[in-house]
């Protein structure tokens, strides 16, 4: 299991498993990224821990020969990214369309394939937190420093950084198109997550839109079928300033 974040929340601050569970079901309904299973049979499933331990090289793996990748970093880091995203959605949607921060520290993966679940709903209610945003990036936070901190094929960990903030504007901009309201709120909340280590310089939003020109690159477009991505450094018109 990932090291646990390094501040607890305090435990009054504890939702319902209820009302967790209720957050998580309801944004799954946007689809993609933003589901994320509670609950159910275990089979099939392990701690995602382990998965880190491994160097996430079955889903590299995989990734690598479905995109045909020329190099197996490739691979891992589209992987990389298809997972922070799994993290980030979810969790940033319950914040911003319900006031609650999961607790990720239970998370499993399921042994074939990508997807996530936890064993029981659990987490805290963001307005009773001393510091809302520093407990998201917490539980997203310390599944990126296990995931570094694996066995895996040598990256740059500014690249794996640079994946964990796209994977961010992505998520944020899905939750815009779905709440337009809330823009104020979202972009505040989204720049305050990217201004916090490790995703401190790592990009910038250029617009209302919470359009992202990140500072590296992912590596998609090596593979024979793949492009630059749409924020990816190497599209950017001011040289990703």
């Amino acid at each position: 299991m990932p090291a646990a974040a390094s501040a607890s929340p305090p435990a009054a601050a504890r939702a319902d498993e209820a009302a967790v569970g209720a957050a998580l079901a309801d944004v799954a309904r946007y689809g993609g990224f933003f589901a994320l299973t509670v609950g159910g049979p275990a089979e099939g499933w392990h701690p995602v821990g382990a998965s880190y331990a491994r160097g996430f090289a079955d889903l590299a793996r995989a990734v690598a020969e479905r995109h045909r990748a020329p190099e197996p970093r490739v691979g891992l880091s589209i992987a990389h990214l298809g997972h922070v995203a799994r993290l980030w959605s979810p969790a940033l949607a319950c914040v911003l369309v319900h006031g609650i921060v999961p607790d990720l520290a239970a998370l499993q993966r399921a042994d074939d394939g990508p997807a996530l679940r936890l064993p029981r709903a659990a987490g805290w209610h963001a307005a009773a937190l001393p510091d809302p945003a520093g407990a998201l990036a917490g539980q997203v936070h310390h599944h990126l420093r296990a995931f570094a901190a694996g066995p895996h094929l040598r990256i740059a960990h500014r690249l794996l950084d640079g994946n964990a903030a796209s994977a961010l504007a992505e998520a944020a901009r899905a939750l815009l198109a779905a709440h337009p309201d809330r823009r104020e709120g979202l972009t505040a909340l989204t720049a305050d997550l990217l201004g916090r280590p490790p995703l401190t310089g790592t990009g910038r939003l250029t617009g209302a839109d919470l359009a992202f020109r990140r500072r590296s690159c992912c590596l998609y477009y090596r593979a024979p079928a793949g492009r630059p991505c749409g924020d990816c450094c190497l599209t950017a018109r001011d040289g990703g300033r």
